[in-house]
Formats: C-alpha cells, structure tokens, sequence
C-alpha cells in the first residue's frame, strides 16, 4: 500500500476539530491513512517537497450530474430558467449511450479532481439507450477520485403533467428493482470506500410520492443515503403548493425524506420553518452557488442554515447548469454571493472552504474525509502559491481571496491524483478530444 510525506508546507488548513493552522508541517500517509501530523518527521518512502505550499483537505463535491459535461453552453438553453432549460435538454440527453454517460464522467470527475476535489457524489436519473449507473462508477475508479454516485430516477412523463419526456422516465417497479441491483453490486459501506451507492428520485416534479416513499424505505433497509433537489426556485414551489398543496420541505418529511441519511441539492427557497426542520432533523443541503446563478434562481440562505445548525456542502451541480465543474471557484462564489446578500461578514474565505471540505463531507456521510487529522483519510490537496494569484497575498491561506483554482499536487486514499498540475492516471488529451468529438455529433444530429 502507500506510503508518502508532504514535507514542510507553509501552512496546512487541518480542518480538524479544532481547525488548526500549522506552519511547515510535514503529514504522513500510510495505507490510505494519515498517520502523523507534525514537524521534522522521519520517513523511508516517497517524499513530496510542498514547501511555499497550502495544503488542504480534498475538497467535496455534494452535487453534480457528469452526464451533463457533454452539453455545456447549449445553445436555446443558456439563457433560460430551470423548467425551460430541462425542456431544451432533454431531447438531447435522450440520444447518450453507456458511451456518453462513461466519457462524460470521466471528463466531469478530472475537471473536479484539477480545481481540488477528492470526494464527488453524482446524481444521474436518466438511462437512455442502454446507460447504466455503472457507466459512471467505472469511470471514477480508472481516475482514482472517491466516488458516491446515487440511482436516480424519473417515473412521471410529460403524459401524466410531469415534466420530462416520456420517452426519458422508467416504470416504478423496474427503478426500485434497478437500486437494489446497483447497491447490492457495488455499495461499500467500509471506512475507506471508493464507492457508496445512493438513492436518488430526481424531484417531486418528475417521481410519484408512493416512489418517494419506496425509495425512502428502500435506502433505509439497504443502510444507504438519500438523495434529491428541493425548492431549487419560485417555479419548485409554485409546483409544490398547486400539486400537493404544502411547501417542499413539508412534502420531504411527509415522504420520510428528513434525516441524518438525506441531503437535497439547491434549497434555494427554504423558508425559516423549513430550515428549523432541517436542523432537527439532521438534514443536509447541498448548495449550488453557480448553477443557483446561471438558471436565474436565487441565493440560498447559506448563513441562516448555518446558524441553525443545518449541514451544509457545495455542490458544482451539473456542467450543463453552471457551466463549469471548478469546486474552488464554487466556494469563492458562495462566499462571495453570502456578502452580497448579507454583508462583508457573513461569510469568510475559511468559512467557505471549511464548506467546501468538511461540511461536504458531513453531509455525505463521511466523517473520516474532510479533514486533515490522523486517523482520517488520506485525502489531501496541495495549493502552490508561488503564482501570480497570490502575489502580495499578505495572507496565503486565505486562497479564496486571492489563490490559485487548479491545485498542483491530489492526493485521494494516499495515491497521487494529480502531480504537478496534470492528471496522471488518465490520457487527459485523448479524453478531451474524445468528448469533443462526441459533442460536435450530437449537435450535427439535433
């Protein structure tokens, strides 16, 4: 197994219990492991010098649809809000294959392992033509990035007053029977997993509540997370009170779709009732700053969930919606939109990037990553601020002010992701232009 040492970084942002910040550390790493945190330590093995470096957790992603890498910037679909939008897109999400789905993946989980992130979960709930949630997990495991993929779903065609086509959702029977088949197959629900499955109806305006309801049961006996977005903007509640004539966050805890085990994508519009529930109840959110931005829907009450207790991660929601997958610029931009909507002080770049890294991995359920502590998961970022992003930083560490967005060094499970600035466990050129070639043929057949 491996063995490193990061010898002598200028400072590390432990995120730890007590969020420590040490000047010219050195962490070893054994067996996926950190093991030792401290200064002038010995070792026989590899050595990685990280000296005029930050070093951080591994940041983590808590939302993201790879699939959608593959459309980026569509054209009928960049200016328009959330229902629109879905409407452009899915005549074309129609068209992916198991091909699609796996390239896209890929592409989607390198782009996030280059701006920082170790733990990325990914909510895919169309499987057209073949498309298995496996196409994903594979695609995780040959780049090496802690993966939590969950088995989403739509079950309500526009036949029925959903919205998807119809063409695009599955019957209840063969979803439910669909997740017992994937979590059976590939969940790992050890310390140290490179895969945990999740449960994932896609929203209350594309499932029934009785799936709601089955997929809740269903993730519970089976021990798994669940997951799906929630009042992301005004049109999500409108839809909720005409349909089921409550606000979201009523509907979730009537379905059983509150607790520890559950966290929602966006929340843009929870109310204070809605928030106090989500606190009690141990609910998490994953918060989708840019996406939240592009579709027009607002600014999700952050501090407020915060000072409530709520859980809370980022999340770069899917590449189609933001468009871009950079999990550090996510965690400037909900520092950043917090001080617009709140003032200079309701949010600092620590704050943010305790989000990004710890709180994401709260919310997953993954206490053991996040953090840089011994016993935790050797899940490490390195940051060279020797660049022009921080020239005259009076503060270095405060990378969200004025840092670099790619890191130089990845380190996931104590295996070098990413080595100086480049990806070394894939063919990074023959990646892209594979993906690009697969965009340009599925506009040429729109």
């Amino acid at each position: 197994m491996t063995s490193l040492l990061l010898r002598g970084a200028a400072q590390v942002l432990t995120m730890d219990d007590e969020r420590r910040e040490l000047s010219g550390a050195d962490i070893r790493i054994e067996n996926g492991i950190i093991a030792e945190v401290g200064m002038g330590l010995e070792h026989d093995g590899r050595v990685i010098d990280v000296r005029g470096c930050i070093v951080t957790p591994g940041l983590v992603n808590t939302h993201h649809h790879l699939y959608q890498s593959l459309t980026r910037a569509v054209p009928g679909g960049q200016d328009a809000l959330l229902f629109g939008w879905l409407q452009t897109l899915y005549p074309i999400w129609a068209r992916f294959t198991p091909d699609h789905m796996f390239t896209s993946a890929q592409v989607g989980l390198a782009e996030l392992a280059l701006s920082g992130c170790t733990l990325s979960s990914d909510h895919l709930y169309l499987y057209p033509n073949g498309a298995r949630l496996e196409d994903t997990i594979h695609a995780a495991a040959e780049i090496g990035i802690r993966f939590q993929p969950t088995r989403g779903a739509m079950s309500i065609g526009v036949s029925k007053g959903g919205l998807p086509p119809d063409a695009l959702v599955e019957s209840e029977a063969a979803i439910l029977q669909d997740c017992i088949r994937v979590i059976d197959a590939f969940h790992d629900a050890s310390p140290g997993s490179m895969c945990r499955v999740g449960v994932a109806p896609c929203s209350p305006f594309s499932v029934s509540r009785d799936l709601m309801r089955e997929a809740a049961l269903l993730a519970r006996d089976k021990g798994v997370m669940m997951h799906t977005h929630l009042a992301e903007n005004d049109e999500d509640i409108a839809y909720s009170l005409e349909k089921f004539g409550c606000r979201p966050g009523q509907y979730a805890e009537g379905l059983g779709w509150v607790g520890p085990d559950v966290w929602h994508a966006h929340c843009v519009k929870l109310d204070a009732a809605e928030i106090a529930l989500f606190a009690q109840t141990g609910t998490g959110v994953a918060h989708c700053p840019c996406s939240n931005c592009r579709l027009g829907s607002g600014i999700a009450p952050i501090k407020a969930m915060r000072a409530a207790g709520v859980s809370v991660g980022l999340g770069v929601d899917g590449s189609a919606s933001n468009d871009a997958g950079n999990l550090v610029a996510e965690a400037r931009q909900a520092m950043l939109l917090q001080r617009v909507a709140q003032g200079a002080d309701a949010m600092s770049a620590r704050m943010a990037l305790e989000i990004a890294t710890r709180g994401g991995a709260d919310v997953l359920g993954r206490p053991e990553c996040g953090r840089i502590a011994v016993g935790a998961r050797a899940d490490i970022a390195v940051w060279d601020v020797s660049g022009i992003e921080a020239a005259g930083s009076w503060d270095p560490a405060a990378l969200l002010l004025a840092g670099p967005s790619t890191v130089r060094d990845l380190i996931v499970e104590g295996r070098e992701i990413v080595r100086d600035g480049q990806i070394v466990t894939l063919d990074m050129g023959a990646l892209i232009a594979r993906q690009n070639r697969m965009a340009h043929d599925l506009r040429d057949g729109m």
